[in-house]
């Protein structure tokens, strides 16, 4: 038989740094200097968010001296997914769903929320607790598979952003809400609450700046760079799914 053989598209031809896992005209590694974070960083990266220019993961965990990126779709328990012992009642998770920080009664932009997505009491004592953050990695749905599938989650405490201004994306990938964030915008703002350092908001957006920059100044040179354009779903069509209905959860 002969050997089998994977084909590739040119953005696959491209070269990679090893570090921050970029195409090399998008590396922007080496001027990252980790900040010495009090509150620790897991970030759960869904396998099939596979964006190498513009996603910020990896470069997310390399701003950060106690942060952690690990990609899959399930995990026993925090403390596998860690790799340590970790209780999750001390670790908050950012995890949006349908709830909407501008329709809660209050002025923060991140609250902590309990099941039924309303406010905490006591906001200022759950906040000050809270020795890690988990991060999920992905589309909306994305996300929403990750949540739904480690049950564990659940013993974290929840947490929402609501920031005041958009994400630095702008254009170039448009968020289907106005308070979507990318993971690096998202660390930022979080870690600089929790840990009240705005100046770690400051560096992380200021990287992720840098990286747009970069991705602008070399588009148009090289097009396999450009995000794929995503399917669009023939809503006229039931939805086909292997051994299950089309109807959702």
């Amino acid at each position: 038989m002969s050997p089998e053989i994977k084909s590739t598209s040119p953005v696959d031809e491209i070269p990679e740094c090893p570090r921050c896992g970029k195409p090399m005209p998008l590396c922007i590694c080496e001027d990252i200097k980790p900040i010495d974070n009090r509150i620790e960083l897991l970030i759960l990266q869904h396998p099939q968010e596979q964006d190498r220019a513009l996603g910020t993961a990896r470069l997310t965990a390399l701003q950060f001296k106690k942060a952690t990126l690990k990609i899959g779709l399930s995990w026993p328990s925090l403390s596998k997914a860690l790799g340590r012992d970790a209780d999750p009642q001390n670790w908050a998770i950012l995890y949006l769903g349908s709830v909407k920080l501008a329709d809660l009664d209050t002025d923060r932009d991140l609250v902590a929320v309990d099941r039924k997505g309303e406010l905490e009491e006591g906001q200022r004592g759950i906040l000050k607790n809270i020795e890690g953050v988990v991060l999920l990695d992905g589309t909306w749905s994305q996300a929403k598979a990750l949540w739904w599938r480690n049950a564990w989650m659940l013993k974290c405490q929840r947490i929402v952003l609501g920031p005041k201004r958009p994400s630095l994306y702008g254009k170039l990938r448009k968020e289907p809400r106005g308070d979507g964030l990318s993971t690096i915008e998202a660390a930022g703002l979080t870690l600089s609450r929790l840990e009240g350092r705005p100046e770690i908001e400051t560096k992380l957006n200021a990287t992720f700046g840098r990286l747009l920059t970069r991705y602008r100044e070399v588009q148009s040179t090289i097009p396999e760079l450009a995000p794929k354009p995503r399917r669009k779903r023939d809503w006229r069509k039931p939805e086909k799914r292997r051994g299950k209905s089309a109807r959702t959860a």
